[in-house]
């Protein structure tokens, strides 16, 4: 495992254990309207860097708030992008399909996305520099594929619990 990707799952085990209410979507302090008025400020900053919708898509019952894609037409790669906000530590995820795949079969991390021609570079620096301006944590897919090793032994999962799926994903 590389440094990066232990240094992830650092965080990820940090965030894991803030304390919250009763069940696993967000932290205590989790404030939705902000976290809704900054994902309106990502879908328009994308929307203008694309020149093409980049709408926000909410999501219940998850421990991330909010998705939105860019279409394959407005990307360089000519494939889909996804990014996924969660509800801990502003952390963000972009998502890049492998081999056809839509959200099946991801690449590890967006240096193997770009080596793979899924994303251009310049999208890639499009897409990091909105999430940095915005304050988001940037967490690649190959840590967030682990296994779920974390404090949450009692929680009922549906198929094989994933740091994806603790963070980005419906629970």
């Amino acid at each position: 495992m590389s440094d990066g990707d232990q240094r992830t799952l650092d965080l990820l085990r940090r965030l894991d254990r803030m304390p919250g209410p009763h069940h696993m979507e967000f932290p205590d302090g989790f404030d939705y309207n902000r976290a809704e008025a900054r994902a309106g400020k990502l879908s328009e900053r994308l929307t203008r860097e694309f020149g093409f919708p980049c709408p926000v898509s909410p999501a219940q019952d998850a421990s991330s708030y909010f998705s939105m894609g860019i279409d394959a037409q407005a990307t360089e790669a000519g494939g889909h992008l996804g990014i996924r906000l969660s509800n801990y530590g502003d952390l963000a995820s972009i998502t890049t399909p492998a081999r056809g795949g839509l959200n099946d079969d991801l690449h590890g991390d967006l240096d193997e996305a770009v080596a793979e021609g899924a994303i251009s570079q310049a999208d890639r620096i499009r897409v990091e520099t909105a999430l940095s301006d915005l304050g988001y944590v940037l967490v690649q897919q190959r840590p967030l594929q682990r296994r779920y090793d974390g404090v949450h032994t009692d929680w009922v999962w549906a198929g094989e619990p994933t740091w994806w799926v603790r963070f980005f994903y419906y629970l």
